[in-house]
């Protein structure tokens, strides 16, 4: 079973109203889709940044997102998380504005996940700096995770 990292956007796409915008609303129902069956298929994990960034903002909405990681897994962030998290910073994998979003991708990587969900298409799940994201994380002596949507996750699994 391949181990999975779950960022907070995947989350903030499971919880909550269905967005007003169309585009959001077909993004919420794919991840919603694929959480349906992706505990019986992948082993689910977060971190304390996940659960600290699940909590903020609107306080019915943080308890909705916090039910649905409650019981997941939590991954150490710890020094060798903190140390990758700053090498992918000054190697301009993940803009210096953008320190959770490297914190995440160092999380995966020290932890040996095989793959990190995520909608974060401008810091995380950039094509032009994936290349980057990987080279750093290796020269750490990390193999990063292979960094995808849930969309792509059920794409990978549906029979239908």
């Amino acid at each position: 079973m391949q181990s999975v990292y779950l960022e907070t956007t995947v989350i903030g796409n499971i919880a909550g109203r269905v967005h007003p915008d169309l585009a959001m609303a077909a993004r919420q129902s794919v991840t919603r889709r694929w959480w349906d069956t992706a505990a019986e298929r992948y082993e689910l994990f977060v971190s304390a940044l996940v659960v600290e960034e699940c909590n903020g903002g609107d306080p019915q909405a943080a308890s909705e997102r916090f039910a649905v990681i409650g019981n997941l897994p939590m991954l150490d962030g710890g020094d060798d998380a903190k140390s990758l998290a700053d090498s992918l910073l000054d190697g301009n994998a993940v803009p210096r504005s953008e320190p959770r979003d490297a914190t995440h991708i160092a999380i995966a990587a020290v932890n040996g996940i095989e793959l990190l969900a995520t909608w974060n298409f401008k810091h995380i799940l950039n094509p032009t700096t994936q290349h980057i994201i990987d080279a750093v994380c290796r020269k750490a002596g990390y193999e990063p995770a292979t960094i995808c949507t849930p969309e792509q996750l059920l794409e990978a699994f549906d029979d239908s």
